[in-house]
């Protein structure tokens, strides 16, 4: 069994994961922020024994990134694959009326959290590993084309660079560093109107983070749903 390890497991993309990664029999670490009012989640570990562990993050505070990395080594249970789903999107912002509270928490929570709490679990990660980043589209500067969702465009490019300098500095342990697309998709966040199902996005990334190795040449690569690049 590979063990995974998922940030914001308890909504959307993060619970698809989840259920996706059990039903193939693997071993996962969720984490959210209020594991008690995650009712989807915790059955899963009724579904599933001895397959989940669910664990308390907020990924935004230092604080609580630490005390969720002391957790994890008590576990005593190497990490695989580290994927890194917590975010949140500020809807409703137009140029000159965009807060400064808004960019900091959706950096804090999009960016910086997945940097720090890399760090913080670097020697949990298996040598060889992978450390995935779920990015967006929209985190492209060359394909941006509109002024929206500012907060959240902002942090996803700054997600990806990372990214980038998170696979340097694990690359000696051949961990591969991913920053990965799922496309748009019918979420709270996607809205109803995207093009696909969580399901549907889920299983393409499997794919792709399941054939994903480590190479020199590919260090902190963005790739969407579908595992071709996408431009920076």
């Amino acid at each position: 069994m590979t063990q995974y390890l998922i940030t914001g497991a308890n909504r959307g993309l993060g619970l698809e994961f989840v259920r996706q990664l059990l039903e193939r029999g693997e071993r996962v670490i969720a984490a959210c922020r209020h594991p008690g009012r995650a009712g989807a989640l915790n059955r899963f570990s009724g579904a599933f024994p001895g397959h989940l562990k669910v664990l308390p993050l907020d990924v935004s505070e230092p604080r609580s990134i630490t005390a969720f990395a002391s957790e994890v080594a008590m576990l005593e249970s190497p990490i695989d694959v580290l994927i890194h789903n917590a975010g949140m999107l500020v809807n409703g912002e137009e140029f000159g009326k965009v807060e400064a509270q808004a960019l900091s928490h959706t950096f804090a929570t999009n960016t910086m959290g997945p940097f720090l709490l890399s760090q913080a679990l670097a020697t949990q990660l298996k040598d060889g590993g992978k450390v995935i980043a779920i990015s967006s589209g929209l985190g492209s500067i060359e394909r941006t084309q509109r002024f929206g969702t500012p907060s959240y465009d902002i942090s996803k490019a700054a997600l990806n660079m990372a990214m980038r300098l998170l696979g340097h500095a694990l690359s000696e342990r051949r961990i591969a560093v991913l920053a990965l697309s799922p496309g748009w998709v019918r979420t709270d966040m996607g809205g109803e109107n995207a093009d696909l199902e969580p399901a549907q996005s889920i299983g393409n990334m499997l794919k792709v983070i399941d054939a994903l190795a480590f190479d020199e040449a590919a260090i902190g690569q963005f790739l969407g749903n579908d595992g071709k690049p996408i431009p920076w």
